[in-house]
């Protein structure tokens, strides 16, 4: 070769890397990419998960963490305490594709505080709380509708009316439609909390819990 020629390149043929296609879509738990396709072929549907957690520093902060990161999306999330001082139960109701559901399960049953995760089956008893406040206009209409879905007035002013309620989803859906026909100053929603059904159990808790050790 002579001093002028230049001295092949070396590696693979091809575009350079910044010339080169790059695939879009979010990375499944193992760092593979999702094509959006093949992700859009699983329709995503409704559901309900609880998971029973060890009272420990930072748990509702862990599980939070983990929807954010792997990108699922929370429609509503209650946590609270279960019949042992120590443990508290959190529930999650999201929309997403039936493998996602199956990852969030995976995912949360990985986290130390988490003792025990499941699916809720579609007749699991689910309640929801809300307080409405209102222009107290028409107390007497807001008073009627308040008995009607079972609800409780917990404060009437001369401008204002709290009112409490407790259902199912559409018990609340409906109550609030109902009250839309007043003026709606503020709405506080709880979001699901949840139980199985019958002699079902909800969380199945191990003799011993896992620990950081």
């Amino acid at each position: 070769m002579s001093s002028d020629e230049e001295p092949p390149k070396r590696g693979l043929k091809g575009p350079a890397p910044e010339e080169r296609a790059r695939p879009e879509g979010r990375r499944n738990s193992q760092g593979i990419r999702i094509d959006p396709d093949v992700e859009a072929e699983q329709p995503p549907r409704r559901t309900t998960i609880t998971a029973l957690v060890s009272n420990q520093p930072g748990v509702l902060s862990e599980v939070s963490g983990l929807f954010s990161r792997r990108q699922f999306n929370i429609e509503s999330l209650t946590v609270g305490p279960t019949q042992n001082p120590d443990w508290s139960r959190v529930t999650v109701v999201v929309e997403e594709p039936d493998p996602n559901i199956d990852q969030i399960e995976k995912q949360l049953d990985k986290l130390v505080p988490v003792i025990h995760t499941r699916e809720l089956d579609d007749d699991a008893v689910r309640r929801e709380l809300v307080l409405v406040k209102v222009s107290a206009d028409d107390p007497q209409r807001i008073h009627a509708i308040t008995e009607m879905y079972d609800g409780r007035t917990l404060d009437a002013g001369p401008q204002t009316v709290t009112v409490e309620l407790t259902g199912s989803e559409r018990i609340i859906d409906d109550a609030l439609d109902a009250f839309r026909q007043f003026d709606v100053r503020e709405i506080a929603r709880t979001g699901h909390t949840a139980l199985a059904r019958g002699e079902t159990k909800t969380s199945i808790a191990p003799d011993r819990v896992k620990t950081d050790e």
